[in-house]
């Protein structure tokens, strides 16, 4: 199997903080940490909110409208000494899930931190990036000069520990800011583990305000641990949202032994298990309102080569419905009225199904009959392993959130495109994997400003995007799309070489 190198990517401001706010991080650290046995669950600190040895919470993140947007996962591993410092050995990690990746931004992210049980701040740092496959890691080290500053995870934690109410420091890409807390009002949340009493406290920084948040709240249990039970911000895309999914405080496993049971002991008899219905599947169910089209849209186009019309294709989300037994989305694009002089035939056919809430790929069919034949193949997207087969045998590893051609299609109608305003800076670059023949490349979408073009015979706004891929054949076709500049944002023209594809009809309602 082939590993991919790929580049590195600007990410969204809000994902710059969520990240290291839940402390994303498991790796393997480098530094020389000697772990020290302490019973699990037992705190370490001045008092019972300190560090729980064991401790493991993970949460379901939303964002906007997207419920399931990322997880995150903050544990307390192990007491030791790095050096000749005792320590605590904290580690996080914070990933995106697919529509979030598909639609705003892709993150996979890690962080462990060595935190002095002396003086509560970082002895030892490492924050490693792998978003896009190849890992990037930021090692700070504080055992030779000490800081006087928190960082993200450890400011979690002094929050817990204070009940709420205080002040510290944090010290992010070099930069140190203020941080005030205190407590608000009580409320009662349900969340996947469990019914809380908690109590609310208002989280205040110029580092949130430079990073486009506002109102941060974290909902402290009203207890003795003092667990997150809700951390809450607002942006302009909306409000995040991170939800206790569940608490655990990890043992060593326990020695069975055996025990012989005494004969003629009357057995109690079993209460039969009660049988589960399961909730019968509904074909096409309405997608998710993030996504910009329904099922049943169609989009016709004019297939053009020199100017001259060679076929034409129709793009359609065409139905919602169980393929090999999960929920699946089916994507089409046909040909037909194929004319002398094109590489296409009528019949030819792209067919892909995908997941119908993020439109991460399950499966991509392409029959082609003409001079297209030789790329016809049918290749499965394992989205766990990251890995993609085709053929009878052949394999290639791919980024998580790898697309196929046609999930890129619909998917880029919900990217977040806005062009740079410095056209020498282009910032808002954004990189998506996408399988293409035998491998996977990163193609590098840049958005333009609005434009107006002719699409049969009439003036439309549009948004050129031009695809990159470092892909010397694909890069000599000069890729471009253009977006129509409303909520649907369909695309209106395609331009491949010497083809372009223009939009004739659209069955979507006004």
């Amino acid at each position: 199997m082939k590993s991919i190198k790929l580049g590195s990517v600007k990410l969204n401001r809000v994902v710059s903080f969520l990240v290291p706010a839940f402390a994303a991080m498991v790796l393997i650290c480098s530094a020389a940490f000697i772990s020290t046995p302490i019973a699990d669950g037992q705190t370490v600190g001045g008092n019972s909110t300190g560090y729980r040895i064991g401790e493991r919470l993970t949460y379901a993140v939303s964002m906007g409208r997207i419920p399931d947007a990322a997880y995150a996962e903050i544990s307390t591993v192990s007491r030791g000494r790095i050096g000749d410092k005792d320590a605590i050995e904290l580690r996080a990690k914070f990933k995106t899930l697919d529509l979030a990746s598909a639609t705003k931004f892709l993150v996979d992210e890690s962080r462990i931190t060595f935190v002095s049980t002396v003086t509560g701040f970082p002895l030892h740092t490492v924050v490693s990036q792998n978003t896009y496959g190849l890992p990037v890691d930021k090692t700070q080290s504080f055992l030779v000069t000490p800081t006087a500053h928190d960082d993200l995870l450890t400011m979690i934690h002094k929050i817990r520990q204070s009940g709420g109410t205080g002040s510290l420091s944090i010290q992010e890409n070099e930069k140190v800011y203020p941080v005030a807390f205190q407590l608000g009002a009580m409320e009662k949340h349900r969340t996947g583990a469990g019914e809380f009493e908690t109590n609310v406290v208002l989280v205040q920084s110029q580092y949130f305000t430079d990073h486009g948040m506002g109102d941060v709240r974290i909902n402290l249990s009203n207890n003795e641990a003092k667990i997150p039970v809700l951390v809450t911000f607002k942006t302009a895309k909306g409000t995040v949202k991170a939800s206790l999914a569940s608490v655990q405080i990890i043992e060593p496993e326990a020695v069975a032994q055996t025990v012989p049971t005494p004969l003629n002991t009357p057995q109690p008899e079993r209460t039969p298990k009660p049988v589960v219905t399961p909730t019968p599947y509904i074909d096409n169910q309405p997608l998710a309102p993030e996504l910009a089209f329904d099922i049943g849209e169609q989009l016709d186009y004019r297939v053009l080569a020199a100017g001259q019309p060679v076929a034409t294709m129709r793009l359609s989300a065409r139905e919602r419905k169980q393929f090999n037994g999960t929920d699946s989305l089916l994507l089409e694009a046909t040909f037909s009225d194929a004319r002398g002089g094109s590489p296409l035939a009528t019949g030819d056919l792209v067919r892909a199904y995908v997941d119908p809430d993020t439109l991460s790929p399950r499966q991509i069919e392409l029959k082609f009959g003409g001079a297209l034949r030789s790329i016809s193949k049918i290749a499965k997207f394992d989205q766990q392993g990251n890995v993609i087969t085709f053929g009878a045998s052949d394999r290639v590893d791919a980024p998580v959130g790898t697309h196929s051609i046609l999930s890129l299609i619909y998917a880029l109608r919900s990217f977040n495109l806005k062009p740079s305003r410095d056209l020498n800076n282009p910032i808002n670059d954004t990189r998506v994997a996408v399988f293409w023949e035998a491998d996977a490349y990163i193609f590098t979408l840049r958005p333009s400003p609005p434009e107006l073009i002719s699409i049969n015979g009439a003036p439309v706004a549009a948004q050129l995007v031009t695809i990159s891929t470092k892909h010397p054949v694909l890069d000599s076709l000069n890729i471009r799309i253009w977006l129509g500049n409303d909520e649907s944002r369909v695309p209106l023209r395609f331009a491949v070489g010497s083809f372009q594809a223009d939009l004739i009809t659209s069955n979507r309602q006004p």
